[in-house]
């Protein structure tokens, strides 16, 4: 079981009031775990990654076992206690400004 951790506006548009959980058969990626969660959450499509591209958005950031995995290969397998629940998989929203 892999949990999911989205922002406040994010689990408001898909309606959802705690963090997400996923089952995924495979190994565990950022591609994977980004796919399931689009195919449950259809209206979570194009807020995450680009509809064409399928890259990360430029204010969205990954972060999982006190890592940022944001740069990281989509396609990399994420670490183990992601992998078996132990910690949760972060979908941050970035801030910028000055």
């Amino acid at each position: 079981m892999i949990r999911v951790a989205l922002p406040f506006h994010l689990r408001n548009l898909a309606k959802i009031e705690s963090e997400v959980e996923l089952d995924l058969a495979g190994p565990v990626t950022q591609r994977a775990i980004l796919d399931a969660l689009e195919a449950r959450y259809p209206m979570l499509r194009g807020t995450i990654r680009d509809h064409v591209t399928q890259k990360r958005r430029a204010f969205v950031r990954f972060f999982a076992c006190e890592q940022d995995l944001s740069h990281d290969s989509p396609d990399a397998p994420l670490p183990d206690a992601v992998a078996t629940g132990a910690e949760q998989f972060v979908v941050l929203g970035a801030m910028a400004g000055g």
